[in-house]
Order: C-alpha cells, then sequence, then structure tokens
C-alpha cells in the first residue's frame, strides 16, 4: 500500500497479489520475492524503513531475514493498519512519502516496494527517501507496459487498458532507472516478470 497523502487519486491495488491462490500468480510472486532478496543487502542493517509498508507481507520477509533489524514501517492513515501492525508487533507510523517524519540519514536500509507508481510526484519522493537513508535503497514497481498487457490478459481493468487502479505513473525498466539514477547511486537492476526492481546506495 503506497505511502502518499493526496486522496485526489485512487491510493490503493484493488487487487491483493500477495494473498493470491492462483498458482501462477503465486509463480509470479515467488519470483518477485527471490529478486527481493537478491536485491537486500548482504550484511544486516542496524534499522530499516519501508515506506508503504501496507499489512506487512514485504516487512514480515525483510524481518525474517534481518531479525535483528530495527524496522520501522509507514503507510497513509488507517486504523485497520494499526490494528495490523499492533497484531504482529511492528513499529509503524502515518506519513507521507515526501514527507518523512525521521531525520537525515536516520536509516541503513529503505525500501519502497510497489509505491511510485501512486505517488503524484515521484521526484520529491525520491529526494526524502534518499534524505533519510544512510546506506541502502531498494526499490520496485511494475514494469510498463509488460503489466498492464498482463492485466489485459487476464481480462482485468479492460475499461483502463489494463491499468490498475491507483497507478498514476508508468516507467519501462529503462525509464525507471533513468528516474531512479537521478537521485540515487544505482547498483543493480532485476527484472522479475512483470515488475522493475532496483538497488541502490544514497548519495
Amino acid at each position: 500500500m503506497p505511502a502518499q497523502a493526496s486522496t485526489a487519486v485512487p491510493i490503493g491495488n484493488a487487487y491483493d497479489k500477495y494473498a493470491s491462490k492462483n498458482p501462477i500468480e503465486r509463480r509470479l510472486m515467488d519470483g518477485f520475492f527471490r529478486a527481493l532478496e537478491q536485491c537486500l543487502p548482504d550484511a544486516p542493517p542496524a534499522s530499516i524503513l519501508e515506506v508503504g509498508v501496507g499489512e506487512g507481507e514485504v516487512a514480515e520477509r525483510v524481518r525474517e531475514r534481518f531479525p535483528g533489524s530495527r524496522f520501522v514501517g509507514v503507510d497513509l492513515p488507517d486504523p485497520e493498519l494499526r490494528s495490523r501492525w499492533q497484531a504482529v508487533g511492528l513499529s509503524g507510523a502515518f506519513a507521507d512519502i515526501a514527507r518523512l517524519p525521521f531525520p537525515d540519514d536516520a536509516f541503513d536500509l529503505v525500501l519502497a516496494i510497489e509505491v511510485l507508481e501512486h505517488v503524484p510526484n515521484p521526484p520529491a519522493a525520491l529526494r526524502e527517501v534518499r534524505r533519510v537513508a544512510r546506506s541502502h535503497v531498494v526499490l520496485s514497481v511494475p514494469r510498463e507496459p509488460v503489466w498492464r498487457a498482463a492485466n489485459l490478459a487476464r481480462g482485468k481493468y479492460v475499461r483502463a487498458l489494463g491499468n490498475t487502479p491507483g497507478h498514476i505513473n508508468h516507467w519501462s525498466k529503462r525509464g525507471f532507472h533513468r528516474l531512479v539514477a537521478d537521485h540515487l547511486g544505482v547498483q543493480s537492476v532485476v527484472a522479475p516478470f512483470p515488475w522493475t526492481m532496483i538497488a541502490a546506495e544514497a548519495r
């Protein structure tokens, strides 16, 4: 779930890909999480921030990978999310990705997984991510036009030409690389179908 404050645009996906029982979609998600594992740093970070933590599916895996790390998640205000975070022992806060309530260089690892396609001003969001990141950053977005074509192939969002509700930004793999490279030092780019995922360094 994305962390951005505007209510002028849809802010969440209409479909929970993480909880899908469809075997094809489960295989895609397995590839997604393998790519995430590849992009995470080898050494355990002391502190981790996930922007757009949602109900914590990504957070759960990252916390399993780095059990000794301090983990903080942020997302849009939602009482149900707060209850979910409390139930799983997740430290969470409500915040806008473009105005994060943390000091400079506060986290060794910052994650923004499936977030930037939702935000009105991606460059501003990336500047804020860079500000609070001390070293590692991992970002992912749907890869276009593959994402919309895949939606159309399964008969989803046909009237919107396959665009998932809430997606207001669309990047090819090359386009997302260019955007991120304007703000962070790109270390690697992986493309689990149908996403683009980037491991970067704050600079």
